[in-house]
C-alpha cells in the first residue's frame, strides 16, 4: 500500500469505505442491456461496445462492480477487470458467480496492469480509471496494453462538472464556474475520512495525450441529460445538463 501513489491510496480506502452502497445499483446494472453514465443513455445512442466481441480480449480499468465486462462477456469477449478496491471486487466476483459468467477480475492500480504489452483488442472504463487515476499514467498504460487497431471506449465526468462545483464532496454543481479550465488535472475532495482524488483535462489537453500516446479518435459525445425535468443524479441537476454538458464519452482507436 505504501509503494502506491498518494491519490491511489485515498481512493482505495475512499472505494472500501463506500462499496457497500453500491451494491444494489451494481445489482441492476448486471440483470439490464448496455446504459452510459449517471443519466443512463443507452449503448444505442453512443456505441461504445463492439456489438460482436467474440473471440475478443476485452480488459475493464477500474471495473467497480464489474457490470459493463459482464455486458462484454455476453457479447463473446474474454474479459479481465482490474479495480483499486477489494471491497468492490467481492462484490463484483459475487455477482459473476450468481450469473455464471467466467471473468478474471485482479486487484491493483489500473495505472498499472499486470499484462503483456498488446495483450487486448479492447480496453473500456465507464466512472474507473476515466476519472480516478491520472490520464498521463492511464492512458498510456491502455495503449500499451492493446494491440495495433485495437480500441478504448471511456466515460466520465465533463471538464464543465468540474468548474463548477466545490471541492466539496455533494455540493451541487453551479452556474458560476469557480475554477480554472486551462489549470484542470487534479481535483482533490473533501469529505472528512472518506476524501477522495479525481482527475479530469481541457479537451484540447486530451486530444493532444491521445496523439502523443498513438490513439485516433473515433468518436466524442458530450452527453446531455434526457431532459431538464429528469431526476436530480448524484451532485448533478438534470435541468443544468440538459443547458450543459455533465459527461463526456471517447472511443479511441491504437494505431
Amino acid at each position: 500500500m505504501s509503494q502506491l501513489p498518494d491519490y491511489v491510496q485515498v481512493n482505495r480506502l475512499h472505494w472500501d469505505r463506500q462499496a457497500h452502497e453500491w451494491v444494489e445499483m451494481g445489482r441492476r446494472a448486471w440483470q439490464q442491456e448496455p446504459q452510459w453514465g449517471i443519466w443512463g443513455i443507452p449503448e444505442s445512442d453512443l456505441d461504445l461496445l463492439p456489438s460482436d466481441m467474440a473471440n475478443m480480449g476485452a480488459i475493464e480499468l477500474g471495473c467497480g462492480t464489474g457490470y459493463v465486462s459482464a455486458w462484454m462477456t455476453r457479447r463473446g469477449a474474454r474479459c479481465v477487470a482490474i479495480d483499486n478496491s477489494q471491497n468492490q471486487l467481492n462484490t463484483a466476483r459475487s455477482l459473476a458467480d450468481q450469473h455464471g459468467l467466467d471473468i478474471e477480475f485482479l486487484h491493483g492500480n489500473a495505472e498499472t496492469v499486470p499484462y503483456p504489452d498488446e495483450s487486448f483488442d479492447f480496453a473500456v472504463s465507464e466512472y474507473g480509471v476515466a476519472i480516478w487515476a491520472d490520464p498521463f499514467k492511464w492512458v498510456p498504460e491502455a495503449a500499451r496494453l492493446l494491440r495495433p487497431g485495437g480500441e478504448l471506449s471511456f466515460l466520465g465526468h465533463h471538464p464543465m462538472v468540474m468548474l463548477a462545483q466545490h471541492r466539496e464532496v455533494d455540493d451541487e454543481v453551479t452556474r458560476t464556474l469557480l475554477y480554472s479550465y486551462f489549470d484542470l488535472h487534479r481535483v482533490d475532495w473533501t469529505e472528512g475520512e472518506d476524501s477522495g482524488t479525481e482527475f479530469n483535462l481541457p479537451i484540447s489537453r486530451w486530444m493532444r495525450l491521445f496523439e502523443q500516446t498513438g490513439f485516433d479518435i473515433v468518436a466524442f459525445h458530450e452527453i446531455r441529460s434526457p431532459s431538464a425535468t429528469a431526476r436530480k443524479s448524484f451532485a448533478v441537476d438534470a435541468a443544468w445538463a440538459h443547458d450543459y454538458p455533465s459527461e463526456q464519452a471517447w472511443r479511441l482507436r491504437k494505431r
